[in-house]
């Protein structure tokens, strides 16, 4: 049977499927933008609401009845509407008082779901740690399970608390970026493994289960192999994992360590480093970065390491069970500190 012609192409010619492609794009691009449209009014109208019942509780000494009165009233009136539960409702109230005087986060509520915004004020009670919960869901779309299980993991401590040198080695456009792409602890709580294993078998395991390591590291990277091969004047090297930021546009050596980190393990990464800068990265990269992944660190011996190193290597620790690492909170740098690389992201 001879396909249906349009005017003189045939549906089957060469340049049908490019149209095709480049107009479902079209497509899922305008559904993208509808559905952000409709969030950024949905948001905005419990915003709205919220200030309603706040001024006429200040104005007029109306108490919490006022909140379940106006939630069985709602519902009455819009039976088939959702979201105007009693505790929506208190939602829609808390949320305004959290952010009315805070101009900066203001504009970043509204680029975010509800369901998102929700729990980040359930879970997050400092303003800063908000802000980057926010800004991070905003920036690599994250779900609301995802976002959950980034708040549940502390990253908002873990990344700035970070070893690296990428004050010296990081370019200032994507140096914001590269710190918060290296956390100080990876939780690899879904790994099976007893408790001694060898490095092989450690990174046989992450292998194993890729996409949860991969959403473990901060899911913004692909993975491009492991005991990555590389050849220097005849001889064999391997790199443990080497995968790829897609925010930071450069490739990222992880070295797997299953003891405490040692200053001799620098200098390997920058070998890697070096050799992938010449041999395998791609013009309109970034430098590449080291990662080495140890099971214990002494913070101040790895500050000493990475003092005069001249590529980009960050130093972290990982667990296989979940840990809560609160006791680090007064670690953390100064609230201007933590102001400044909030607005790289």
């Amino acid at each position: 049977m001879e396909q249906p012609e349009y005017g003189t192409m045939p549906v089957n010619s060469d340049g049908y499927p490019l149209l095709l492609s480049e107009i479902k794009e079209r497509i899922r691009s305008a559904q993208y933008e509808a559905l952000r449209a409709v969030n950024k009014e949905l948001v905005g109208l419990y915003w709205d609401i919220g200030r309603m019942i706040v001024e006429r509780q200040e104005n007029a000494a109306w108490g919490k009845k006022v909140v379940e009165k106006l939630s069985a009233d709602i519902r009455a009136e819009f039976p088939g509407i959702t979201g105007f539960s009693r505790r929506n409702v208190f939602y829609m109230r808390d949320f305004y008082l959290l952010y009315r005087q805070d101009e900066k986060v203001q504009p970043l509520v509204a680029q975010i779901g509800w369901s998102h915004n929700l729990a980040i004020l359930e879970r997050c009670k400092d303003s800063l740690e908000r802000e980057f919960y926010l800004r991070m869901t905003r920036k690599f779309g994250w779900s609301k399970n995802v976002l959950i299980h980034q708040i549940e993991n502390q990253s908002y401590e873990k990344a700035l608390l970070s070893q690296t040198n990428f004050d010296a080695t990081l370019t200032p456009e994507i140096r914001a970026q590269g710190k918060l792409a290296v956390k100080d602890e990876y939780i690899f709580d879904f790994l099976e493994l007893g408790e001694e294993y060898s490095e092989r078998e450690l990174e046989k395991a992450l292998i194993a289960r890729i996409e949860d390591f991969l959403r473990a590291m901060g899911g913004m990277f692909a993975f491009m192999g492991s005991q990555y091969r590389l050849e220097v004047d005849g001889d064999e090297f391997f790199i443990d994992l080497l995968l790829f930021h897609r925010t930071l546009k450069a490739l990222v050596a992880v070295e797997l360590k299953i003891g405490k980190f040692q200053p001799e393990f620098v200098g390997k990464m920058r070998f890697y480093l070096t050799a992938l800068d010449r041999q395998i990265r791609q013009e309109g990269e970034n430098p590449s970065i080291g990662i080495i992944l140890c099971k214990e660190k002494n913070r101040t011996v790895v500050e000493y390491a990475l003092h005069d190193a001249s590529k980009p290597i960050g130093v972290a620790t990982y667990e296989i069970t979940k840990t809560l690492p609160k006791a680090l909170r007064g670690q953390l740098p100064s609230p201007r500190e933590i102001a400044a690389l909030l607005e790289g992201i």
